[in-house]
Parts: C-alpha cells; sequence; structure tokens
C-alpha cells in the first residue's frame, strides 16, 4: 500500500479522536469552566452539528478544486481548531474551536476516501478506503480510551494539544506522501445533486440520523452514568472506554460482513437488538459487572450498523454517491447532536444519568420503524443500480 494511505488514516485518527474524546472529558471540562453537565455536553452538540455542515458545505464548494490542496487545508482548519480548543480561555472560545475543527469532519472523509481510492490499482480500491478508515476505529479503540486518560493525568487541555500535534504529523504526511492524482472526469455539482431526487436517499439519510443518534445519545454523558450510577471511580473510565472500543472493533467487522448479505434485513436486526440492549443498560446501570457486559454490546450493535447504512445511502444514490456519502456523514453527526441534546434535557429535566440511555432506547425504536417503512419501499421499487465492489468497513 502506498505511504500516502497511512497519512490519510493519521489524519481520519486525529478527526475521530476530536469528536469523541471530549465525552471522557466532559466532568473535567465542565467544572474547569463552571458550567453543568448539560451545557458542557453541548461541545458535543456543537461539533456534530458543524460536521453536518462543512460535510456538505465544504464538499460542495470544493467540487472543482484538486483534491490534495483540498486536503491540506482541511487538515489546517483541523489544527486550527483544536489550538484553539486546547488554549480556549472561555467556554465560549472552546466551542468555537470545536466548531472550527468540526468544519472539516465530513469532506476530509469524502474527498479523502476518493483519493485513497485512485492511489492504487482498481482490484484494490475497496482496500485502501478501508485502510484509511482504520484512522477512525483506531481513534475509537485506543484513542479516546488513552486520550481520556492524558487529560486526567494532565489536565483535559493537555489532550487538546496532543490532538493539535497528531493534526500537524498529519498534514505533513499528505503533504508529502500523497500524490497530486489527475482527475479522469471533471466533477458535476449537479450530478451529485440529482442523487437527492431519490426518495430511499432522504430515507436512508433519516435512518442514519435515528439509528447512530440513539448509541450516541446513550453515550454522551456515559462517563457520569459510569461515575455517578455504577460507582467506578474516574480513574477507571479510560480503561472502560477501552472495553467500549473493543465492542466497537467487532461490531464494525461484523456488521459488514453482515451487510454483504442483506443491508435493510442487517439494520433491522442490528438496530432491534441495539434498542434492547439500550434499554436493558439504563435497568441495570448500577451493577458494576452488568454495565461492563452492557458497554461491549453497546459499542458492539451500535457501530454494526455502520457499513449498512453508509452503503444503503450509496447504493440508492445512482451514479453520484460523492455527495450523498458526504450527506450521510452529516446525518451520522446531526444523529450525535440529537441524542446529545435529547439526553442533555433529560438530566436537566433531574431525571437521572440513565435518563440518556432511556432516550437513547426511544430514539433507536423509531429507526427501527423508519428502516422497515423504507424496507418496504425499496421492495416495491428496487434500485436501478448495485453495489459493485466491496462493501468496506469503515
Amino acid at each position: 500500500m502506498p505511504a500516502g494511505l497511512i497519512a490519510l488514516a493519521l489524519g481520519g485518527f486525529g478527526i475521530g479522536l476530536t469528536e469523541f474524546v471530549i465525552t471522557g472529558l466532559l466532568p473535567e471540562v465542565a467544572a474547569d469552566y463552571g458550567v453543568t453537565e448539560t451545557t458542557a455536553g453541548w461541545l458535543v452538540t456543537g461539533y456534530a452539528l458543524a460536521v453536518a455542515v462543512g460535510a456538505l458545505g465544504l464538499t460542495a464548494a470544493t467540487t472543482r478544486l484538486p483534491r490534495k490542496q483540498v486536503l491540506v487545508g482541511l487538515l489546517v482548519l483541523f489544527v486550527i481548531g483544536n489550538t484553539l480548543s486546547a488554549a480556549a480561555p472561555t467556554y465560549g472560545v472552546m466551542m468555537l474551536g470545536r466548531v472550527v475543527a468540526a468544519l472539516c469532519h465530513g469532506a476530509f472523509f469524502g474527498i479523502g476516501s476518493v483519493v485513497a481510492s485512485n492511489m492504487v490499482a482498481r482490484e484494490r480500491r475497496a482496500s485502501a478506503v478501508a485502510l484509511m478508515f482504520t484512522g477512525l476505529t483506531a481513534s475509537n479503540v485506543l484513542g479516546v480510551p488513552f486520550g481520556t486518560f492524558l487529560g486526567q493525568a494532565l489536565g483535559w487541555r493537555a489532550t487538546f494539544w496532543a490532538i493539535a500535534v497528531i493534526g500537524v504529523v498529519a498534514l505533513v504526511g499528505v503533504l508529502v506522501l500523497v500524490p497530486t492524482v489527475r482527475q479522469a472526469e471533471a466533477p458535476s455539482l449537479v450530478r451529485e445533486l440529482g442523487a437527492f431526487r431519490s426518495g430511499q436517499v432522504w430515507l436512508s439519510l433519516g435512518i442514519t440520523v435515528l439509528g447512530y443518534g440513539g448509541m450516541f445519545g446513550a453515550f454522551t454523558y456515559i462517563a457520569y452514568t459510569l461515575t455517578s450510577v455504577s460507582g467506578f471511580a474516574s480513574s477507571a473510565v479510560p480503561w472502560l472506554l477501552v472495553v467500549f472500543g473493543i465492542g466497537l472493533f467487532v461490531g464494525n467487522v461484523v456488521g459488514g460482513k453482515a451487510a454483504a448479505r442483506s443491508i435493510d434485513g442487517t439494520l433491522l436486526v442490528v438496530l432491534s437488538v441495539l434498542t434492547v440492549v439500550l434499554a436493558v443498560f439504563a435497568a441495570v446501570a448500577t451493577s458494576p459487572v452488568l454495565t461492563v457486559v452492557a458497554l461491549v454490546l453497546m459499542g458492539a450493535f451500535g457501530f454494526a450498523t455502520v457499513p449498512a447504512l453508509q452503503t444503503r445511502v450509496m447504493l440508492h444514490a445512482d451514479h453520484a454517491p460523492t455527495l450523498a456519502s458526504g450527506a450521510n456523514i452529516a446525518a451520522f453527526n446531526l444523529g450525535n447532536a440529537l441524542g446529545a441534546w435529547i439526553g442533555g434535557l433529560t438530566i436537566a429535566a433531574g431525571l437521572g444519568y440513565t435518563s440518556p440511555i432511556w432516550a437513547g432506547a426511544g430514539i433507536t425504536v423509531a429507526s427501527v420503524a423508519l428502516t422497515a417503512v423504507a424496507a418496504a419501499a425499496a421492495r416495491r421499487h428496487p434500485a436501478r443500480t448495485t453495489t459493485t465492489g466491496s462493501i468496506v468497513t469503515v
């Protein structure tokens, strides 16, 4: 594999770390700025909403620009945003840093996937894209737990300084190692926008918002649940996130294989089981042992949906999947924002730290219903195109 893929994977690692590490550091950030848990949770919601804007806006705005230069510009934005977060004297500046860093998220993965696939022979494209997305998976399995540990040991700002350094290294790697690839066909924004004429594309985006939003609503305030309900010490949170990350990894791999056989069938089964897992987790959260088991299962079934969700929207986007794919990344983050917002409302209402998990289960029930509607419609009107390559586990 070309060395440039490692640079892209490192960029994905840093971006994934920026998004998710804040969940393990919310108590420290809230205490530092003197804000409530709900207000601190807006740092998650604000990031997710900015990703949604950037995934669509920046991808569309840079359609005709050279892809390598766009990736470099996106990483510069990423470094600036995390530097702002690390040095932020006030909560408002911290939020600004989160928003700036988030703007590059969706466009980086959408454009980076195209660049990665063009760096290798046609028969190795799926493997190249999978390698790039390995950085995102690694950020959840390894980066978030150890980023939380670093933040608890040296202060939460140290984590964001470390992420900024990762961004600089990835930026240099892209400049040096990623070749300038000539685009075989001039991209067309009009053609890409045409994908949104499909009702199934919109249904797919809705399933992503609800399916991912349920799991993330439960995960946003997990540090509070683990310490205040399950009775774990704050020093145990990073190691519990490692356990959660193992579940993510397993679910991602298994979900990709299952989606290769049946996308809608996989979504119906996995989302249904995820609903049950979330409800049981909320009910047994006072038990440390059962909490650990529930964490693994929540991670596994939560991320088992990702390959099917991403593949479904591309399948129904006909011959213009780039912007639709970016829109689905936006939908993932709208789900993050929705889940975090509703979870924060339940805590602010005095319902306790298990209430975001109950709320997540409710959101996931809605995703099951929408998936059933979409699957029935797809059977009545089959897609005109089929996937031509291997499903990439992301």
